[in-house]
């Protein structure tokens, strides 16, 4: 994979207990692969795997009903082919599904998760009806996450391992986008041959992702949903800050900014600041004195640049107040 997401900077307001629940029953599936003998392995990705023949074949011997077939739509979307498999998959996910699952409300996650994976099968059982490889894996739906990320989020940024060998930090728009096309162009380079990637599913769901979430906006939200957001608000921010303040040339003092939550403003806190080179280089534990305001304005003595003499000039961080 020529890139690798390792982070975005977009917080979430609320405990994504929706991504994290999707997150461990794909390990615990997993695990539970991992103790079949392969024969039997076998036997339980063709019968829970998505199968696109099953469904359009007549000369197969279909040992499944129409319900298990059906199911199929959804239980391919938790099995996996391997650990790194597993684990590409869950990266991406725990990635990018927090903030989207913020957006949506945590039900509302579920449904758009679900129809994401069903909507990546269909698109794969399209291109591929005659396929009797068992389809299995997450990444059809984390591929819808991925599409509404895009548009939710098109200006986050997201840092980024390029061959593995240089880190980049890349506009959410520009990384999401290459991934869409490289899927694509697999997709079409591919067609009609037998692969162990299924690139048009990935397709399908990056699509379905960004049509419901264009859609979202005018479905009504149950009372449910609004007070379990409530439940899961959160009331802080990462304690650890990971800063790069910027200042003009010749300028000894740097300036930067630092998220707080409301009730951390209110109340005060302690965050761990880390500082790059050509600054005080460290990981620094700074007291945020109670009351701030939205704007307000905090000197770090001797944090800045170096001043010549020996002396350095200060860190001015303004506090931004996220939630």
């Amino acid at each position: 994979m020529p890139m690798i997401p390792l982070r975005d900077n977009i917080g979430s307001q609320h405990y994504s207990v929706v991504n994290t629940a999707i997150i461990a029953v794909n390990v615990l599936v997993y695990f539970h692969q991992t103790t079949l003998p392969p024969a039997v392995e076998a036997r339980f990705l063709s019968l829970y795997g998505l199968i696109p023949a099953y469904f359009t074949s007549t000369d197969l011997p279909l040992h499944m009903d129409f319900a298990h077939k059906a199911f199929s739509f959804v239980s391919f979307q938790f099995l996996h082919a391997g650990f790194w498999h597993l684990l590409g998959n869950m990266w991406f996910l725990a990635i990018f599904g927090d903030n989207v699952e913020d957006h949506l409300g945590h039900a509302p996650y579920l449904f758009f998760y679900l129809l994401c994976g069903f909507a990546s099968g269909g698109t794969h059982l399209l291109f591929h009806p005659d396929s009797t490889i068992p389809t299995i894996g997450a990444s059809g739906a984390i591929a819808g996450i991925m599409g509404a990320y895009f548009f939710l989020h098109p200006t986050a940024r997201i840092v980024t391992l390029i061959f593995l060998i240089y880190i980049v930090e890349l506009p959410a728009f520009l990384f999401l986008g290459l991934w869409f096309i490289l899927q694509l162009a697999y997709a079409i380079v591919t067609h009609g041959q037998s692969m162990t990637i299924a690139w048009w599913a990935h397709v399908g769901g990056f699509v379905a992702g960004a049509l419901l979430i264009l859609l979202a906006p005018r479905l009504p939200q149950a009372e449910i949903g609004r007070k379990l957001k409530t439940l899961t608000q959160k009331r802080g921010t990462p304690r650890l800050a990971v800063l790069t303040p910027t200042g003009p040339r010749g300028d000894p003092n740097v300036y930067g900014e630092l998220a707080v939550s409301r009730d951390e403003a209110a109340r005060g806190t302690r965050k761990l600041i880390s500082l790059p080179l050509g600054m005080a280089r460290g990981v620094y534990s700074v007291r945020i004195p109670p009351g701030l305001s939205q704007g307000s304005t905090l000197r770090l003595a001797g944090l800045g640049r170096s001043a010549g003499g020996g002396g350095r000039g200060d860190l001015l961080l303004r506090i931004r107040i996220t939630y």
